[in-house]
């Protein structure tokens, strides 16, 4: 992937508003950011060529089909090597229902978060992935009980975001 460009407050206007809608079309888009639509395309293909844009999808509502429960669980491997790791990531990468894994700092080495239909699917996955897993020392699992946020828009500078200009 080549280096990351540089990115000015236009770019950071754009990012922004495909973060929260990436089906605008380019004349909205440069209505909203001040240019012509054929310069808005030029940057959103500089912004996907330079790997700033992983990938545009759809969010899709769990509950809609019939994923209705969402588990975070935590982690400890039995040893602390490479080839543990390697292979507990490999087998979280390969798992549908693992929609996020952190390798994290503390008594635990990793949270996840796995979506199943209900508890009983929950303790399906859980047993394959950490019960007959001889590389895992222990997990506990954490039903959640109300979604209150979930995204991945990321507070850019110059978007009015906590932490970034023209925000206390």
């Amino acid at each position: 992937m080549p280096p990351t460009p540089f990115l000015d407050e236009i770019d950071h206007l754009l990012l922004d508003l495909v973060q929260t809608d990436a089906a605008q079309p380019l004349h909205e888009l440069g209505d909203k950011v001040g240019l012509s639509p054929s310069a808005v395309q030029r940057r959103m293909s500089r912004l996907r060529r330079t790997g700033v844009i992983r990938a545009e999808v759809a969010v899709v509502d769990p509950q809609a089909v019939g994923l209705g429960l969402t588990t975070v669980a935590l982690v400890e491997l039995v040893e602390n090597d490479d080839a543990q790791h390697t292979a507990f990531c490999a087998r979280l990468r390969a798992e549908p229902t693992a929609q996020q894994c952190y390798s994290v700092l503390g008594q635990w080495d990793y949270v996840v978060v796995l979506v199943t239909p209900d508890l009983t699917a929950y303790r399906e996955v859980s047993r394959k992935l950490f019960i007959e897993d001889k590389t895992v020392r222990r997990y506990e699992s954490l039903l959640t009980h109300e979604q209150v946020k979930s995204g991945f828009k990321l507070p850019l500078p110059g978007t009015g975001g906590p932490g970034t200009a023209g925000h206390p």
